[in-house]
């Protein structure tokens, strides 16, 4: 049974994204993105309008984060799902070497109870940073083939920036400031001269919905790149030969229960194995694969 509310568990998570996200920017710009990646998010969560990210220069460390206890009467699995879509749009823009480091900074100032609470929403931290770590190898990839084919094509490879209204592209843009009373993002040439005034909450409302329409769950690629240990291994290859009680399993594998259980979980995370009713698993079509994959991989072809 839970014994913290909606608003202590949303209150902790937004406080600790504060908090990462403060360290790569200016406490000020940070609390406007926040607020507006909440206020784009109400379309989607109207309990999210009990939110109110306050500018952190005009208030105290304690004020910054305003949550009215309307929010507690919310199912806590729809308030898990606005936690997650938040965590995930602002990892999804921290794709540099800033970002790689995210989750784990987050968990660590969400602490223990937070963390543990947030599987009970439908928030697994973990899972969340091994997709991070996915994300970030595949963007990783994706710049190094698009160095490769800008240095094979020369300038007929390179990127073309698209002319703003204003008559100039982001090449030109040498330095930008945040205005925080107008909320504004002024964008200067590499000169000092001023180049245009972006409204940030249009922009965050912009990227916000773009990469919610076109976000794909990549849970399907990253899982190929889990490693498994060979106790995990050990116990898929024993499910796909015979059926066997837990406790069997524990002892063939010589394993505590605390230990059986673990890798039960992850390979359940993981979409390795499945439950088929209340108190038995079997291997997915995902596991029976990886099994296959493993055999493949080992056997060694015969000298003719």
């Amino acid at each position: 049974m839970s014994i913290l509310k909606n608003s202590e568990v949303l209150e902790s998570i937004l406080r600790a994204l504060f908090s990462v996200a403060s360290r790569r920017t200016t406490q000020s710009f940070a609390a406007t993105v926040i607020g507006a990646i909440i206020k784009t998010l109400e379309q989607n969560y109207e309990f999210l309008q009990q939110v109110h990210i306050e500018n952190p220069e005009y208030v105290n460390a304690e004020g910054i984060i305003k949550i009215s206890s309307e929010i507690d009467t919310v199912d806590c699995t729809q308030v898990g799902k606005a936690i997650e879509a938040i965590i995930r749009i602002v990892y999804m823009d921290l794709v540099g070497k800033t970002g790689l480091f995210f989750m784990k900074e987050l968990k660590d100032l969400a602490g223990e109870e937070i963390i543990a609470e947030l599987k009970s929403y439908g928030v697994d931290l973990g899972i969340l940073q091994t997709e991070q770590r996915y994300l970030h190898r595949q963007q990783r990839r994706k710049n190094q083939e698009v160095h490769q084919t800008t240095k094979m094509k020369g300038d007929a490879g390179k990127h073309r920036d698209d002319v703003s209204l204003l008559g100039y592209t982001w090449k030109n843009v040498g330095s930008w400031q945040y205005d925080p009373l107008q909320k504004t993002c002024v964008l200067y040439s590499k000169d000092g001269k001023e180049l245009d005034r972006l409204n940030l909450e249009t922009i965050i409302e912009s990227y916000v919905t773009s990469i919610t329409q076109e976000y794909e769950d990549p849970s399907s690629a990253y899982q190929e790149e889990v490693i498994l240990s060979e106790k995990e291994i050990e116990l898929l290859k024993i499910l796909s030969q015979r059926d066997i009680d837990a406790e069997t399993a524990q002892v063939v594998l010589h394993l505590s229960k605390d230990e059986f259980e673990r890798i039960i979980r992850r390979l359940l995370q993981n979409e390795l194995l499945h439950y088929v009713s209340f108190n038995e698993i079997e291997l997915t079509e995902q596991g029976i694969n990886y099994l296959t994959q493993k055999e493949s991989e080992t056997t060694v072809p015969r000298s003719s």
